[in-house]
């Protein structure tokens, strides 16, 4: 039977694919309109978006932290919202048809990329907030999280290479499924386990 750390890492790890899945459609989509793919694009990519997913959720979890005094009463309640928003909100854009980048900007050019970057790591300063209702170290999500964004950040442009947008819209279906059952693990552990 696993221990306590470990189902909890394995939970981290989930979380960690779940956000990824945002990183993982661009990279796709970013492979797959570039002409000539070098090592240097992948790995540029994948360090820009390693980096700020795994940044967000310890800013997030600073501000968790400052707010935790009110909120504690509540704080599973708040850590469900916000897991089943994302994932749901991920689920209806895997749903829709969208613009994968604009024609004419570059996704390797530092200037779009740190924009990219940003926006597919927004919802990890979510996730960050949750990890400080939970009480969570925050040390070893943030390496996790950043470290298999970089892994799927990668290997996606890579696969939007050869493969173009084929698993694009089903990863990031898959991502916020997951979301969406951590938030529903964590609501029924705090109210019905313990309450």
């Amino acid at each position: 039977m696993f221990d306590q750390h470990t189902m909890q890492v394995f939970q981290i790890f989930l979380i960690a694919v779940g956000l990824a899945a945002d990183s993982f459609a661009v990279s796709v989509s970013s492979g797959a309109i570039i002409e000539k793919l070098r090592l240097r694009h992948a790995m540029r990519l994948a360090l820009f978006f390693g980096f700020f997913q795994g940044l967000m959720p310890w800013i997030g979890w600073k501000v968790g932290i400052l707010a935790s005094a009110f909120i504690r009463s509540f704080d599973h309640w708040l850590a469900f919202g916000i897991l089943c928003f994302i994932g749901g909100k991920m689920v209806y854009e895997s749903r829709i048809l969208k613009e994968d980048i604009e024609e004419a900007a570059n996704p390797f050019s530092l200037y779009v990329l740190f924009g990219l970057a940003i926006a597919t790591s927004i919802d990890a300063l979510a996730v960050g907030i949750t990890f400080s209702f939970l009480n969570i170290a925050i040390i070893e999500p943030v390496l996790i999280i950043g470290i298999v964004t970089f892994v799927f950040s990668f290997a996606g442009t890579y696969i939007g290479e050869y493969f173009g947008h084929i698993f694009k819209d089903r990863i990031e279906l898959a991502g916020g499924l997951i979301l969406i059952g951590i938030g529903c693990k964590i609501l029924i552990e705090h109210t019905l386990l313990q309450g």
